[in-house]
């Protein structure tokens, strides 16, 4: 059967659950930013996204490592002892990533908490960048219609005198996102394992590489405050502050640089 083709394969998850009205103009509207981006010796283009929850415990993992002995894990994933956020941003272009690992909640401070830890840490790398594509989703704690994100990266652009143009991918294709693929490398590379403390899982993540660099990475050990809402009279000084596409107004975000008067 091997000799015919008939391998064993996975199955591969590629099928999209389906599409809105709007997918297709929002894919040619990313492609023209994303190219845009990259030709421009004064932008940045990044990817963000969180992975999802890893439970800390005597888990199986589902995954293979070579030893003599195989890892021993509970029978069943339950009461883990605590929950952790990876948030990942890449340097598309570079290759660099980061990824902040949070014990809280996924909320848009720690979205932004995390940005301008990486910001601190690679903005002299870039000293004539002027202007940061972000691609992300439009999840709930990054979606360009919450309020305290709105407020927050509103912030971050004022703080650090930089424009920022948030380029959202549609609902249900968050996998075209360039680091979901940074998570498969992780998820291959630490499935073998079992992951039942911190320090465990972030060196298990210190020791991948993607496109044969190491990550940086950084544990955030705070309390982030979840369900934060901004009134339409609090919103009005930042919604000033940002560009919405006349066409894509959810998917297409210009945020400035200036200084914010509050």
């Amino acid at each position: 059967m091997n000799r015919l083709g008939y391998t064993l394969k996975r199955v591969q998850k590629i099928k999209p659950l389906k599409k809105i009205k709007e997918t297709d103009a929002i894919f040619d509207n990313l492609k023209e930013i994303n190219e845009k981006a990259d030709r421009c010796s004064e932008t940045l283009r990044i990817s963000i996204d969180t992975k999802a929850k890893v439970n800390l415990g005597d888990f199986s993992r589902g995954g293979r490592k070579r030893s003599f002995t195989a890892p021993k894990a509970c029978d069943h994933d339950m009461n883990p002892l605590g929950k952790l956020v990876p948030l990942g941003i890449l340097e598309v272009k570079e290759g660099q990533l980061m990824v902040v690992v949070g014990n809280s909640s996924e909320t848009s401070d720690f979205i932004v908490d995390s940005l301008q830890f990486w910001w601190n840490k690679r903005k002299i790398n870039y000293p004539s960048i002027r202007k940061l594509v972000i691609n992300l989703d439009n999840g709930p704690s990054g979606s360009s219609h919450r309020t305290q994100f709105i407020r927050r990266i509103t912030e971050f652009a004022s703080n650090n005198k930089i424009e920022i143009h948030l380029a959202y991918y549609p609902p249900y294709h968050s996998k075209y996102n360039p680091v979901e693929r940074c998570w498969g490398v992780l998820e291959n590379h630490w499935n073998g394992d079992v992951l039942d403390s911190v320090e465990k899982t972030i060196g298990m993540i210190k020791t991948m590489t993607w496109k044969g660099i190491k990550p940086i990475v950084h544990f955030f050990d705070k309390v982030f405050e979840k369900g934060i809402k901004l009134t339409k009279k609090e919103m009005k000084e930042y919604e000033e502050k940002i560009h919405r596409s006349k066409i894509l107004p959810k998917w297409d975000v210009v945020v400035e640089s200036g200084s914010l008067v509050l």
